[in-house]
């Protein structure tokens, strides 16, 4: 099909799109366009990586818009939302605006009213639709990007019910849904409503194989020579191979671990292929690494870069990844070793695609699992760039004969499971049942239940009664905890049900920290630690991911008590008057949560933090368990979390978190934004509960979220300062915002290391009346000495300043 034969598109799209070098559209997008796609029809596009989904997507929005309507573009990461903006900001230039969020979950997005087309995460939306936002009422066409995920056990149910949601919203909503692997397509079809363009056509060739011994072995039976040299490892021979035919590789493998590592020695392999020109530009690029974060695994993502090839996982920090992928995607870095969340629809491909590791670990099986069919064939995708390989190759590893058996008949001619819902799980529901009496889209048992009979769990189940079983466990459990109320059939969520559910937190997470808040108010420290809120029901490590079972018929459900003891605890009388709670309390409360991963205890580290819980004691919000019960190792993995809190909001340096705790720079900033946010819902609730406890807890977000003591939590507030620039200020003796707004402009500069622009900077964003550093000369006596925190301060900053440009370690750079 020509572009100039698109119905319903703007008129000057054809034009555009011939300046992108698209003449005519590829086989699956012409499908999409005679289903309707641009006609406002519901489609859902199963069609491989690298085949024009995103082309779909955008023609059926800009068809939308053209038609006077909305769009919104549904992604399950904030690093796609960044890549999507991208991507659609290039329709600007005719007079669309595009938008894109991903976090604060307590806004309903009002300046999102004038955009086009916005971009959100699932999350995002779910948590617009529960505040109410009024412009999804506007919405005409919304397309769900990855969409197999509604079978994530995590994030499934979101995407799931926001669908779901916004098609109750909006009857007539166009929903266009895409993928690269679906295994039962029609499903999903069928539940939407939606015509199906269910293709396997690719650009370029995809040539899937396994590799063994000293040859490659592909699906069509045909061999070739691909040698193993002296002392190669077989991937390290695969990327050799590639690069002597200009190429790219990413390789896939389970752990972290080996991804740092394969990383480092696959270098080796690629750095004598490097023009000077490359190893220049890839010099350069180390450095940004390098300024992102003072960390080791800041220093071994360099290292790599340099030489031609990097590791890509979740521990690293945003700003690494990002520079990874555009390094990797201008052909610069060679070969990526990575963790599946590269497969996760982030625009990677390359000529080769090695699969090395088809087994992972996983905790609920005790040991090692097979990968899915589903997860491999999403990662084989990433293989052949259009324009610029002639083909791509897609291998996996054997070992000996019967594992290439093996390999082929589990992945290269396997077809990806069917995906299904898991929104019948526990902790799903509870969520997603109180968010959706509280925003209104059902006011009774009966209308509940038919809310959910639109969902595709209820399409898929052949266990009717257990939705609906698992459903009244869970309003039993919401009006126990006193977020809902229930006259009859009628549902009505509570005040404090509607604060939880605009605060985006799961039920027990709230019923957890209110009864913490609670039993440190009472002064009396009788938390339940056997019975309480989260009792029996809280998810441990990887089974926070899984789905519970629901109780058996007549069996009151397990966690069932209020979120206070005895209703007079809402009154002041009898409360013994106790000082505040301390950081490390209330950081332990929120990672205590189900919605903080908690770190692993490894070997060793019970004895130590049963010592610190010991010494401790007095700080915590609630009891502890007993040490013979089987919940206090999950408390003791809260403790470990929250000392790591603590290390930051004491201005520990990066580097030496991430050593003591075992953890990337990455893992340091998402547990820092987890808890500033839990806190920050836990200060809504102290206040709409009365408890008086707002004002500490306040402080312990801020201080989480710049990474600071106290003394600092204003100074590092203004905008540019950050933690260790806070430090240095505040040895020169400027303590406060007001005091920087007044200050000698040559202290500032001496704290600041001469560094004029960055002065001038933090001098503007201060309200200084006159921050220009013209004729300014530093006060050697203010200059911090050495690289860490000066005076007596005791704080542990250690390591090398690269630049001093990007080293402010807080949640403004995540």
């Amino acid at each position: 099909m020509d572009v100039a034969d698109i119905p319903g598109v703007p008129e000057w799209l054809p034009e555009h799109l011939r300046g992108d070098g698209i003449e005519s559209l590829y086989p699956p997008q012409a499908e999409a366009v005679d289903a309707g796609v641009t006609e406002g029809e519901n489609l859902v596009a199963s069609v491989p990586t690298a085949s024009g989904k995103t082309l779909v997507a955008t023609l059926a929005m800009l068809a939308s818009v053209e038609r006077g309507g909305k769009a919104l573009y549904i992604v399950p990461l904030r690093a796609l939302a960044s890549e999507k903006r991208e991507e659609f900001e290039q329709f600007e230039q005719y007079g669309l605006d595009v938008g894109v969020s991903t976090g604060n979950y307590e806004s309903e997005g009002g300046w999102l009213a004038t955009k086009d087309i916005v971009v959100a995460t699932s999350e995002k939306v779910d948590s617009l639709v529960r505040n109410d936002a009024p412009w999804l009422d506007e919405l005409t066409c919304v397309v769900s990007d990855e969409v197999h995920l509604v079978d994530d056990g995590e994030r499934g149910p979101t995407l799931e019910v926001t669908l779901a949601k916004l098609r109750q919203l909006n009857p007539d909503l166009q929903t266009v849904a895409l993928s690269a692997t679906i295994g039962n397509a029609e499903a999903l079809a069928e539940w939407l409503d939606a015509a199906l363009v269910d293709s396997e056509w690719r650009p370029i060739e995809l040539k899937k194989g396994v590799h063994y011994g000293q040859a490659l072995h592909l699906e069509d039976g045909s061999q070739s020579e691909l040698p193993v040299r002296n002392s190669e490892k077989p991937t390290a021979a695969i990327v050799r191979d590639t690069l002597e035919d200009e190429g790219s590789t990413l390789v896939f493998v389970n752990s972290r671990r080996n991804a740092e590592a394969a990383a480092g020695r696959l270098a080796s392999t690629v750095e004598p292929h490097l023009t000077a020109d490359e190893r220049d530009r890839l010099a350069d690029i180390a450095a940004e690494i390098r300024e992102v974060s003072d960390t080791e695994t800041s220093d071994d993502l360099a290292d790599a870069v340099e030489q031609g090839a990097a590791f890509h996982h979740a521990g690293l920090a945003s700003g690494h990844r990002s520079l990874v992928e555009d390094a990797f995607r201008d052909r610069l870095v060679k070969v990526v070793s990575a963790t599946p969340t590269l497969a996760a629809g982030v625009n990677t491909p390359s000529r080769r695609v090695v699969v090395r590791d088809w087994r992972r670990y996983d905790g609920t099986a005790g040991g090692m699992q097979p990968l899915s069919v589903l997860e491999v064939h999403q990662m084989m995708g990433r293989a052949g760039r259009p324009g610029l390989d002639p083909y791509g190759e897609a291998l996996l590893i054997a070992n000996s004969h019967d594992e290439l058996d093996e390999l082929f008949e589990r992945y290269v001619w396997a077809d990806p499971e069917p995906v299904e819902s898991k929104l019948a799980a526990e902790p799903a529901l509870r969520t997603h049942i109180l968010a959706t009496v509280a925003s209104g889209f059902a006011n009774s048992r009966e209308g509940l239940l038919e809310f959910l009979e639109g969902t595709l769990y209820a399409s898929q189940t052949t266990e009717r009664g257990r939705l609906e079983r698992v459903m009244d466990d869970m309003i039993e459990y919401l009006e126990r905890n006193e977020f809902m109320e229930r006259d009859g059939d009628d549902l009505t969520a509570t005040s404090l049900g509607h604060t939880v559910s605009r605060l985006y937190l799961d039920p027990m997470s709230a019923a957890e920290i209110i009864d913490g808040l609670r039993a440190w108010k009472r002064g009396d420290g009788r938390a339940r630690s056997d019975d309480g809120p989260n009792a029996a029901e809280r998810p441990v490590g990887d089974d926070a991911e899984g789905e519970a079972d629901a109780p058996a018929d007549g069996e009151e459900p397990p966690g069932f008590t209020t979120a206070s003891d005895l209703a007079e605890e809402d009154s002041d009388e009898g409360e013994t008057e106790r000082p505040d709670p301390t950081a490390m309390g209330l950081y332990h409360l929120v990672a205590r949560t189900p919605d903080m991963y908690e770190l692993y205890l490894r070997s060793g580290d019970e004895e130590e933090y049963q010592m610190l819980a010991f010494e401790r004691e007095e700080e915590f919000l609630g009891s502890m368990p007993s040490e013979f019960d089987p919940a206090f190792e999950d408390w003791l993995s809260a403790l470990k979390t929250a000392r790591m809190l603590e290390d930051w909001a004491s201005e520990v340096d990066e580097e030496a978190i991430t050593d003591r705790y075992d953890v990337g720079p990455g893992d340091v900033r998402g547990k820092v934004e987890t808890a500033q946010w839990l806190l920050g819902a836990a200060e809504s609730l102290a206040g709409e509960l009365g408890l008086g406890l707002a004002p500490a807890i306040r402080e312990a977000r801020v201080r989480a979220e710049h990474g600071v003591r106290e003394e600092l939590t204003d100074l590092a507030g203004v905008r540019g300062v950050g933690r260790k620039r806070a430090r240095r200020l505040y040895d020169a003796g400027i303590e406060d915002r007001a005091a920087l707004r007044e200050a000698d402009k040559s202290v500032v500069l001496g704290a600041l290391r001469g560094r004029e622009r960055t002065a001038e900077t933090v001098l503007e964003n201060a309200g200084h009346c006159d921050p220009s550093m013209d004729g300014v000369e530093p006060d050697a006596s203010a200059r911090p000495d050495g690289d860490g925190a000066g005076g007596d301060s005791g704080a542990v900053d250690a390591g090398g300043e690269p630049g001093d440009e990007e080293d402010q370690s807080s949640l403004g750079d995540f």
